[in-house]
C-alpha cells in the first residue's frame, strides 16, 4: 500500500475513533485497515494509536500526524482539482460550521443551493454555537461572527451585524423605555448562554458620548438558546441583548423594538474562512463564491 493510502487510513480510523468505523468509512475490510495502520506506524517508528476495546484514541504523536496528514492529504485533492482546470465541477464532501440560528437562516439556504448545482458534491453542516477549530474538526468553510484572531485562515467578508436591546412594544408600553444604559437596572433582562459572553451576565458593554460603559445585569431570565431569548422577549417579559439578523424579521414587522440605538457599540464583522492551500479547490471555491454573493445581498447583513 502507498504511503498516501496509508495515511489517508489512519485518518479515517482516527477521524471515526475505531477501525471498524473506519473501514466502513473507506469501504475496505478491517484486517486491511488494521495492516496499514501497523505498517504506516512501523515506517514511522512510532506508535500513532492507543488501541482499546472499544475505542482507539491519538497519541501526541498521533494527533500532530494527524494535522499534517490532512493538509497534505487536501494539498493532493487541490493540485488534481487544479490540473483539472479552474473549471473544474465541484465534487466530493465539504464541511461547513455556523452558529446556529445563523446556519439555519442563512446558510442552509446556502448549502441547499450549492447541492442542487453541483449533484456530485455532499455537504456535512455543522451549526453549533461555539467556535469550531476547522483543522481540527475537519471543517472547509466556517462563518465567523467577529473579529479573526487566525491569520492562517482565508477570509471573506461579507457583512455585518450589530448587538441590539429588544423589547415587545406591549413590554414597553407598560414598564417604560430607558433612555440610558444605567436604566436597564429598573426593568426585567433576557441573557442568553448561546455564543459570546456578551449576551450572558455579568457586565453589558455600551457606546456612550463619554466613551464605552459597562452595565451590570442580573437577568431573571437565563436560556440556553437565542430562540428561547427572542421567544421570551416576544411574549413581553423583558429586554433581551442580541445579535440584529437574528431579530431581523421580528424588527421589520414590528413585533420587537429596538432599545438604546444610541448607545450600540460598532458593527461585528461576519467573514466566511476556510483553510489556505497553495492551490485553490473547486469545491469550496464554488460554495464561497455562492454564499458569499447570498450573504452579501441580505439587507439584515447590510
Amino acid at each position: 500500500m502507498d504511503r498516501l493510502r496509508e495515511m489517508q487510513v489512519f485518518v479515517a480510523v482516527a477521524e471515526a475513533e475505531g477501525f471498524a468505523a473506519g473501514a466502513r468509512r473507506l469501504g475496505m475490510s478491517p484486517p486491511a485497515v488494521t495492516r496499514a495502520v501497523a505498517a504506516l506506524e512501523e515506517r514511522l517508528g512510532v506508535r500513532l494509536l492507543q488501541r482499546s476495546t472499544r475505542r482507539v484514541r491519538l497519541t501526541e504523536a498521533g494527533t500532530r500526524y494527524l494535522d499534517d496528514a490532512r493538509r497534505l492529504l487536501a494539498e493532493v485533492d487541490a493540485a488534481d482539482e487544479a490540473a483539472a482546470g479552474i473549471n473544474a465541477t465541484p465534487r466530493g464532501d465539504l464541511a461547513v460550521t455556523a452558529s446556529a440560528l445563523f446556519g439555519q437562516l442563512f446558510v442552509m439556504p446556502g448549502i441547499v443551493d450549492y447541492l442542487n448545482r453541483y449533484p456530485e458534491t455532499r455537504v456535512d453542516a455543522l451549526f453549533v454555537d461555539r467556535v469550531v477549530n476547522l483543522i481540527d474538526e475537519g471543517i472547509d468553510v466556517a462563518v465567523r461572527i467577529g473579529a479573526l484572531a487566525d491569520s492562517s485562515l482565508r477570509a471573506r467578508r461579507v457583512g455585518s451585524v450589530r448587538i441590539v436591546l429588544v423589547a415587545a412594544p406591549d413590554y414597553l408600553a407598560r414598564c417604560g423605555t430607558p433612555s440610558q444604559p444605567d436604566g436597564l437596572a429598573g426593568h426585567e433582562t433576557i441573557a442568553s448562554r448561546a455564543g459570546s459572553g456578551t449576551f450572558g451576565t455579568g457586565d453589558w458593554r455600551f457606546a456612550t458620548p463619554a466613551g464605552p460603559h459597562n452595565v451590570r445585569v442580573q437577568p431573571r431570565l437565563m436560556v440556553s438558546t437565542n430562540d428561547g431569548a427572542i421567544r421570551a422577549a416576544l411574549a413581553g417579559f423583558g429586554i433581551a441583548r442580541l445579535l440584529s439578523y437574528q431579530v431581523a424579521p421580528h424588527l421589520a414587522d414590528g413585533s420587537l423594538k429596538i432599545v438604546l440605538p444610541d448607545c450600540e457599540l460598532p458593527p461585528l464583522p461576519v467573514h466566511l474562512v476556510h483553510r489556505e492551500w497553495r492551490h485553490g479547490s473547486a469545491k469550496v471555491r464554488a460554495f464561497v463564491d455562492l454564499l458569499a454573493a447570498r450573504l452579501r445581498a441580505d439587507p439584515a447583513l447590510g
